[in-house]
């Protein structure tokens, strides 16, 4: 069952690279007592994410932290040392928290996996994006497969 808007996030452990190394994050932890724009890529590295999806998160965190938005973060199933290259490569270091779901338990928690092994890349999250206020969902934008246009930063700009 996929979560919907008004439900609390399910606790999982995501990873984050940090100078010390790969770090556990609690889900409870992170999301508590702050507003977040999270938003899901299928992978880093892949086109729309790394043309479009990241870079506009990017480019709108000023106006998003205008309106209300503490924290923006990113959540794909790829290992930390991936996420922290992509941020790094996107220039994304200082704007984005990337959350690293490597063995997709966020996104199967919320019902929000989909299966990507017809392109080589088995179980992945969908592209979605959400804003979580104090862990609860308070918007939910899944796109359709292959779309690119609710779970934007623009679309969520929208919706503050």
């Amino acid at each position: 069952m996929t979560i919907a808007k008004g439900e609390k996030l399910p606790e999982t452990t995501f990873v984050t690279l940090t100078e010390n190394g790969p770090e556990p994050v609690s889900s409870a932890n992170y999301f508590a007592g702050k507003k977040v724009a999270l938003f899901s890529v299928p992978g880093a590295f892949t086109p729309t994410c790394s043309a479009k999806h990241l870079p506009g998160f990017i480019q709108k965190a000023g106006d998003l932290k205008a309106k209300g938005i503490d924290e923006i973060a990113c959540t794909a199933v790829n290992d930390p040392f991936v996420m922290g290259a992509w941020a790094k490569s996107a220039g994304a270091e200082q704007t984005v928290t990337m959350l690293a779901d490597g063995n997709g338990d966020f996104v199967k928690a919320l019902g929000l996996e989909m299966d990507g092994s017809k392109f080589g890349l088995g179980t992945r999250g969908q592209r979605f994006s959400m804003i979580v206020n104090d862990g609860v969902v308070e918007e939910l934008n899944v796109e359709a497969p292959g779309d690119f246009k609710v779970s934007t930063a623009e679309y969520m700009l929208a919706q503050l």
